[in-house]
């Protein structure tokens, strides 16, 4: 039994886990408590007793309680201080590698997450992912104040400390890795992988992890883009369009700085969308477009009636617009809280 016990204790002491440390502080306490008691240092043993015990410990001494008794200041200069001060030192020292530790798995993408109604940002493009997250966290700080995550399975560390929150997975298929980056609850997915092919699979399974979420992916072959569309048809795929700009500017002089001032919400004019609510009557585009842009300032550029992911660009002023339609507009920024009764009233 003695030496069943010696290696229990050697065992806790060489790890200092916090059971050990715990234990220890125990005895510490329970010891002090008996000595002085023996002591009849019966002014420490009061209330304060634990406030006098980590003062004296700490080496801080307020001096408002001391022992009174010989033996009372033996027990303290012989036990209380030296074996306090190193426990409150190990205990200390304990706790900040803790906070380090933790800091450090949240740099490294290791720590679970609790995160809901967020946008997980799925795979790292090194030319594009940084300036990505950053856009998204501009629009983000307009539109609810979403919180943003990367999940990636590269060996790298967080991208921008402090500002999101990062998963690092085996894959971006792996169940309990996906989990951690809360996968389920989040409202908006982008998948930007290095290559399509590994972003198909991933979208493919962010959809089954998460059908009723937006999800976004980024391809740059078309085919796969359809063959996505096909298992996956609320998913919207945005290709690669830098040819197409590049055409456009080629044609229409400025088009390039047109487009890129209507993406980014950090300068000039930028569209937006909002839902027309339930509850208000019908009106035409015509009915709205003036009203818009007399108390906003914003111009309506499309709409899509059936909220189906295919807007309606430049549409006629005839066109209904209804409970559920999703509307574009261009706006200096994010229109908030629209004075919907006022705008169906016109």
């Amino acid at each position: 039994m003695f030496k069943f016990i010696r290696r229990l204790i050697y065992r806790h002491l060489k790890q200092m886990n916090w059971q050990a440390l715990g234990v220890m502080l125990a005895i510490y306490v329970s010891l002090c408590w008996l000595l002085l008691k023996a002591a009849g240092e019966t002014a420490l043993l009061g209330d304060d007793f634990l406030y006098w015990l980590v003062v004296t410990a700490s080496t801080v001494g307020y001096g408002d309680l001391s022992p009174a008794s010989h033996g009372g200041k033996l027990i303290v200069a012989l036990v209380v201080i030296p074996f306090g001060l190193g426990l409150f030192a190990l205990t200390v020292g304990k706790l900040a590698a803790f906070s380090a530790l933790q800091w450090r798995k949240g740099i490294m993408g290791q720590k679970d997450l609790n995160l809901h109604d967020h946008i997980l940002v799925i795979g790292w493009n090194p030319e594009r992912t940084t300036s990505l997250l950053k856009l998204l966290q501009l629009e983000a700080r307009q539109y609810r104040n979403r919180n943003l995550c990367l999940c990636v399975t590269d060996e790298m560390e967080n991208p921008l400390p402090g500002e999101i929150e990062f998963i690092r997975s085996q894959a971006f298929n792996d169940d309990e890795d996906m989990d951690r980056a809360c996968i389920a609850d989040a409202s908006t997915l982008i998948v930007d992988t290095g290559t399509d092919d590994s972003t198909l699979t991933a979208a493919l399974y962010a959809y089954s992890r998460n059908p009723q979420a937006h999800i976004i992916a980024y391809f740059r072959d078309e085919s796969l883009s359809r063959l996505l569309k096909q298992h996956c048809p609320t998913v919207e795929c945005a290709p690669s369009v830098s040819t197409e700009m590049l055409v456009k500017a080629a044609m229409d002089p400025g088009s390039s700085l047109l487009h890129q001032e209507l993406l980014t919400a950090g300068s000039g004019m930028t569209q937006y969308s909002t839902t027309y609510p339930d509850g208000l009557p019908e009106l035409s585009v015509r009915d709205l477009f003036i009203p818009l842009k007399e108390h906003y300032g914003a111009t309506l550029i499309a709409v899509d009636l059936d909220h189906d992911g295919r807007p309606d660009l430049n549409p006629s002023l005839d066109k209904r617009i209804k409970a559920g339609s999703l509307i574009y507009y261009i706006a200096p920024g994010r229109i908030k809280n629209f004075d919907w009764q006022a705008l169906a009233a016109r």
